[in-house]
């Protein structure tokens, strides 16, 4: 099989691989020079590829350009990041060294792998770019591991590549000395904090003439060189290693084995997948981007790779999601689980239980069990500005840490439990020493329910009674009860477990129903849909053949200018208008509508459709239509906007965990014609 056909497009220089240069922004003749500017310095977040190893991740363009890197780890401070900051950030290109010759431009993954490909296609040759970070089956190799490689060859004719390696260390606030190597074949820089090599094998040299900033606002030099390559010439490798102990660098001479080890490792991991149906390359590709998010030191899994891409280009909301969210790692589990990735959710527990032991004694206000954690288990740092950088396309501030971390949000111990009920059945049967936890978290949130919370869309303004928190402590007390009587565990509280399990649903149904609009809302007393309360029937909450459920999804699939939350099969998680978050209003245009809200969608439609048809027909449109908006490669960012474009921090793992639950329960309900999960 020609590995070109696989989830990849062509891309014409006109209209894609090169569509933020400055020939494009020309076109766009309303446009104020100072957008025009920022199209042509910044690519769209959907034109990128994503590479990683399990303990950091690097983003790399359509035209080459790695322009993101947090090293050594995700929640490290960056290397390059000229995604954040255009001059200032740094960035590692590999590419044309005319980009006007270029004809097309390809980039793709190697099946079932995380390997990049990019190709560039001109009138003399076709040049070829792969990107990796070595991994490999012997698990205690692959944790001195911690190299990028790009590996550069010509798959015909001739091509003349450009390669710069502009290094901004610590989010381009600290300066480093460059020094080239007798030989020519390595480049020291050193930083305070750390120090990297860039090796290079094959027919290339560095010369001292080659240290330069590339006329870019750069705090130190980095390297900047041409070199011609032939189709029959071997590969030209650039290797990236660090001089940290814990870390073994690799050799140049050993890349076509990294190459072969690092492929390997990916088809190995694919095939644990047990899914076979509809659609499975989408299901195995966010099954790998959702890989990529886990920290495989100590099992924590992050939000997303990146810190500060924008929900509105020119907005405030740039946050820094590279944390492991209780919710978010827990709906990771849900979608592993489904798909036959056990060890993942196994490592997570691991990992929390260990971070919960360690923090028993420490029960706050926001109760024993922090919405985040870092990925080695302590409390995120509080939110920094970073003012010297300009954040993507001009959207500030650009922030490092998050303040949500002392948030009260209700809804995690539900998702947590619900992980927890399932890894016991499709895992591995929870220890009683886990047992003991879960029945501590359970007995918190029977007694604090009751509470206003900020809830899952993180509110900076007044604290509610949020419907999906209170949905979730119902969850979490349901759950509990499951465990228990499944594995006849001890549970002394079970009357007073049962009664306010029951109490919570007769408090939503009282208080979360607006009769005016015929649905939930967001909030108890709100006038404002939220596109949570579709999760209702998919944690069976309510049955999706009920009227309240059913009148729900109507008032939400109304275009949101007719007060509804739709455009389209897209979904908006609230109407920004209605809902006041405590995000000052933006600058820079109206919120994307968000893709998770838009799988779940599609997962209501499809519960719904088991006793409407008509519905599974629309279920399937929906799902089909949110495929269209994916990237090149089958990635999501956690939005997408009005034109199409994808805003967010990226990969995100909100997305494809909704993408892997909602195609596998449809295709399910396809197959048997019966509501996904009755036989659970």
């Amino acid at each position: 099989m020609d590995p070109t056909q696989n989830s990849s497009k062509t891309w014409k220089k006109e209209d894609s691989a090169g569509s933020w240069k400055l020939e494009e922004c020309r076109k766009r003749q309303h446009v104020t020079p100072l957008v025009k500017d920022m199209e042509v310095k910044y690519p769209p977040i959907e034109e990128h590829g994503v590479i990683g190893n399990m303990k950091t991740l690097a983003m790399v363009t359509t035209m080459g350009e790695l322009n993101y890197l947090c090293y050594p780890h995700f929640d490290s401070p960056s290397i390059f990041c000229s995604l954040l900051d255009a001059e200032k950030g740094g960035h590692w290109l590999i590419g044309p060294s005319n980009e006007n010759e270029i004809r097309n431009v390809k980039q793709l993954y190697w099946p079932e792998t995380n390997v990049l490909i990019t190709r560039f296609f001109t009138t003399d040759g076709i040049g070829e770019v792969v990107d990796f970070m070595p991994v490999c089956k012997d698990q205690e190799h692959r944790k001195k591991l911690n190299s990028v490689v790009r590996r550069v060859a010509v798959k015909s004719g001739k091509f003349t590549f450009r390669m710069e390696f502009l290094p901004a260390f610590d989010f381009a606030r600290k300066e480093h000395k460059v020094t080239i190597k007798e030989g020519g074949k390595e480049a020291l820089f050193q930083s305070t904090d750390l120090e990297i090599e860039l090796c290079i094998g094959g027919a290339v040299q560095l010369q001292n003439h080659n240290i330069s900033k590339c006329g870019k606002n750069l705090l130190s030099d980095g390297i900047m060189l041409d070199f011609p390559l032939e189709e029959e010439q071997p590969s030209v490798f650039f290797i990236m290693n660090s001089t940290l102990k814990n870390y073994c660098p690799v050799k140049v001479e050993s890349g076509h084995q990294l190459y072969d080890d690092t492929v390997a490792y990916w088809r190995c991991w694919c095939s644990s997948s047990t899914y076979k149906g509809r659609w499975e390359n989408m299901i195995l590709r966010s099954a790998l981007a959702l890989k990529l998010l886990t920290f495989e030191e100590t099992g924590a899994i992050v939000a997303a790779g990146t810190t500060s891409l924008p929900e509105t280009l020119g907005g405030v909301r740039n946050w820094d999601y590279r944390y492991c969210w209780i919710r978010d790692s827990a709906f990771t589990i849900y979608a592993f689980l489904r798909i036959g990735f056990t060890e993942e959710a196994k490592d997570f527990f691991t990992f929390l239980q260990s971070t919960l032991q360690r923090q028993q004694s420490e029960v706050s206000e926001t109760g024993p069990m922090q919405i985040m954690y870092t990925i080695h288990g302590s409390l995120p740092p509080q939110e920094e500005v970073l003012d010297h950088l300009e954040g993507y396309k001009g959207s500030r501030p650009v922030r490092i840490g998050n303040n949500a971390g002392a948030q009260l949000q209700l809804d995690i111990y539900g998702e947590l439990l619900d992980s927890v009920y399932l890894f016991n059945k499709y895992g591995t049967p929870i220890s009683y020493q886990s047992w003991t936890l879960m029945r501590k978290l359970v007995d918190w949130v029977t007694v604090n329910w009751r509470r206003k919370d900020e809830g899952l869309w993180e509110i900076r303004s007044e604290k509610q009674h949020m419907v999906y928190s209170k949905v979730m402590c119902w969850v979490a007390v349901d759950r509990g009860l499951r465990l228990a009587e499944k594995r006849s565990l001890p549970l002394s509280q079970r009357d007073t477990w049962m009664l306010e399990r029951d109490a919570i649903y007769e408090d939503i149904i009282k208080n979360g129903w607006n009769p005016k609009l015929k649905a939930f809302v967001s909030y108890y007393g709100s006038d404002s849909l939220d596109a949570a309360t579709l999760i209702m029937p998919l944690c069976f909450f309510m049955s999706s053949s009920d009227p309240m459920m059913q009148s729900t999804l109507e008032a939400i699939q109304k275009p949101i200018h007719k007060g509804g939350l739709t455009k389209n099969s897209l979904v908006f998680r609230y109407n920004a208008d209605v809902l006041h978050d405590g995000i000052v209003s933006e600058k820079g245009g109206e919120e994307g509508t968000f893709n998770i809200c838009s799988f779940w969608l599609v997962e209501a439609l499809t519960r719904v459709g088991v006793f409407y048809k008509k519905k599974m027909t629309e279920a399937r449109y929906s799902l089909e239509d949110m495929f269209s908006y994916a990237n090149h490669l089958g990635l999501y960012a956690e939005e997408t906007s009005s034109t199409g474009r994808q805003l967010g921090n990226f990969p995100q793992a909100f997305t494809h965990i909704a993408l892997i639950s909602a195609t596998f329960n449809l295709n399910r309900s396809l197959q048997t014609g019966t509501a996904p999960g009755t036989s659970e």
